[in-house]
């Protein structure tokens, strides 16, 4: 899949869906010219005349920061990029941290009212959208959370959508790629028992696995408050035989499951999902131990195709773009393109913009920095996924 700069793309690709376009930012750590207010919040205004004003939730601090950073800083590439076209669509975009809590969310969501946002890029934390996505159904603020991935964040909402993999999505993904090109792994599964991501995943993975023929020999849970020894789960693991976890987790534990079993002799293969993106960049983490992990993702780096992106994300904040940076970079150029096609203006409101783009959002399709995106009404994306293996320190297609 070709996945190219998008500034050019889709402003090419609006031109050509009919020339109904007519509508008349940036983050923590962000590059010069960004105005922060003592709230922490960041934005940055566009070009003279009106600007959309986009809001953004998700952990720029606490354990998930990662995640929250990242999609931050991709989506003010994205917005710094559509306002240097000087077009009639311009971006104000206003970063609000929420540690990857459903209150805090709710609460950085009412700030974000209060400054006049009329659309959302996030939570990007499943937890946190969830109990954000009600409060924008009843309110009708059009959102596109970049990585909640669960199925209960879009569940009834039409006005919200997802740039990810449902949890669904990536669970019969991963066994369909462990079914078809590794038929012979003795396979062990460890999750988070107490967080819907990984739960969804494991359910879904498990029932389209064993569909397919395949076994797992070992299953191992944790929750947030016992995911610093694993020591338990992967003797279980080990003693059962399994030469693969399949571990539908983010990348924190992720690492301690990697250097916990290298200390005990537990030679094994660790495959996960997007939530495992950023493991090479843990702090204090050992990284040849990740040498031969996989993980299902839609973004690397290190495709030449992607050099474009990866290039101003560089140059903006000093460190190589994951995953969730290209997500938060779809989320708003799927924002872009849709209003673009829905017509709308500046001056219009939260609630007038989100109808104008709801129906408009299951007729686009953007070429993103994660595969060729378009949505069906249920908010779910579809895209391709690709397989990646880590190889000297870098992901390489498996």
């Amino acid at each position: 899949m070709k996945k190219r700069n998008l500034a050019a793309l889709v402003t090419a690709g609006a031109m050509c869906l009919g020339l109904l376009a007519g509508c008349g930012g940036q983050a923590e750590n962000t590059p010069a010219g960004t105005n922060s207010d003592p709230a922490g919040e960041t934005s940055s205004a566009g070009t003279a005349g009106g600007t959309f004003k986009i809001g953004f939730i998700g952990p720029l601090t606490g354990p998930n920061a990662s995640y929250g950073v990242s999609a931050s800083q991709g989506a003010q590439i994205a917005v710094n990029e559509i306002n240097a076209l000087g077009g009639a669509v311009q971006f104000e975009l206003r970063v609000q941290d929420d540690v990857s809590d459903a209150e805090t969310a709710v609460n950085a969501y009412n700030n974000l009212l209060d400054w006049g946002m009329q659309a959302l890029v996030g939570p990007v934390t499943t937890g946190p959208a969830v109990s954000v996505a009600a409060e924008t159904y009843n309110d009708r603020v059009f959102a596109v959370t970049p990585s909640a991935s669960s199925l209960d964040v879009i569940d009834g909402k039409d006005n919200y959508f997802q740039i990810c993999f449902t949890d669904p999505n990536q669970g019969i993904s991963a066994a369909t790629y462990l079914s078809e090109s590794l038929p012979d792994a003795t396979v062990a599964v460890i999750y988070n028992n107490g967080d819907a991501y990984s739960t969804g995943i494991y359910e879904a993975f498990v029932q389209e696995y064993e569909r397919l023929g395949g076994e797992i020999v070992s299953t191992g849970t944790f929750t947030d408050d016992s995911q610093t020894d694993f020591s338990v789960q992967l003797t279980a693991a080990q003693n059962a035989g399994a030469d693969l976890i399949f571990a539908p987790i983010y990348y924190t534990p992720a690492s301690v499951i990697l250097t916990q079993g290298a200390a005990m002799g537990y030679d094994f293969t660790l495959f996960g999902c997007d939530g495992m993106d950023g493991i090479l960049g843990v702090e204090g983490f050992d990284t040849s131990l990740a040498e031969g992990m996989l993980l299902l993702t839609p973004f690397s780096s290190d495709l030449e195709e992607n050099a474009t992106f990866v290039d101003a994300y560089e140059a903006a904040y000093g460190s190589t773009p994951d995953q969730f940076a290209a997500d938060g970079y779809d989320c708003v150029y799927a924002l872009y393109t849709a209003l673009q096609e829905a017509g709308c203006t500046a001056d219009m409101s939260a609630e007038d913009i989100c109808e104008a783009l709801i129906p408009v959002m299951t007729q686009i399709e953007v070429d993103g920095m994660t595969g060729l995106l378009s949505w069906a009404a249920t908010g779910e994306v579809t895209k391709d996924f690709d397989v990646y293996v880590v190889e000297n320190g870098a992901y390489a297609v498996a």
